[in-house]
């Protein structure tokens, strides 16, 4: 039997694909201090979960065949202010996240997930709970940089605070970009398909993250003809020359 400790931040999972919530709850488990206290598949099973178990963290999908994501986000918002929400999703539509951040959600993810985006996401959370936990049951006034340390670990409060605001404005996640920026170390050269095998993803997403590495001076490409003559792109490591 898997034994918790009782200070696990148990984690409502909302998502309507068994598979994926899964997943999904495999790797939050993988985190210290976390916990899935349950799995909700659709719109009622989700409300009588939160009803019950009034978990502090929900992770939640933006497609439903009953509802979507957004009205749950906003029914939990209002009917649970002490829930947390971190959205994850194959939604990247701009309006989407645009609302989702305007309600309050804690961060928003696009899928497909990578684990180290979510643990550092959750361990951002686990000092947010831990600041707030400490105000509420031995403080009663606090300081300026008490609340900037709060707000920089908050959803995109968080993102600002460590200096990657940008990044999120360019499409950009910040350890999808290390984890880029560390296979062009070791390979020495790569191709929008080599970082797209290597990182499982499309190569217009390593397209764009390889073009972000040279605007911010970390990479810089050379044309090149393959056998059939079409033009391909080689992204090399940029010397930083002293």
């Amino acid at each position: 039997m898997n034994e918790r400790v009782l200070s696990d931040i148990e984690v409502l999972i909302i998502e309507d694909d068994p598979r994926i919530a899964e997943i999904n709850r495999r790797f939050i488990e993988k985190v210290d201090g976390f916990t899935v206290c349950a799995i909700a598949t659709n719109e009622f099973e989700a409300k009588l979960q939160l009803d019950v178990l009034r978990p502090p963290l929900v992770v939640l999908d933006v497609y439903f065949p009953d509802t979507d994501g957004l009205t749950l986000l906003s029914f939990i918002k209002q009917h649970y202010p002490g829930t947390d929400v971190i959205m994850l999703t194959a939604a990247k539509e701009a309006e989407t996240v645009v609302q989702a951040v305007r309600a309050g959600v804690f961060d928003f993810i696009v899928k497909p997930l990578i684990f180290e985006r979510l643990r550092a996401t959750l361990e951002e959370y686990a000092r947010f709970r831990r600041q707030i936990t400490t105000w509420q049951e031995e403080q009663s006034t606090v300081e300026q940089s008490e609340i900037d340390s709060l707000l920089q670990s908050a959803g995109t409060g968080r993102m600002a605070g460590n200096g990657v605001g940008e990044l999120w404005a360019k499409g950009i996640d910040k350890v999808t970009c290390d984890k880029v920026l560390d296979l062009l170390n070791r390979r020495g050269e790569v191709t929008t398909g080599t970082v797209g095998i290597e990182l499982g993803m499309s190569r217009s997403t390593a397209r764009r993250y390889l073009e972000y590495l040279v605007e911010s001076g970390d990479a810089h490409h050379d044309q090149v003809y393959g056998t059939v003559g079409r033009p391909e792109r080689i992204y090399r490591r940029q010397r930083r020359d002293a």
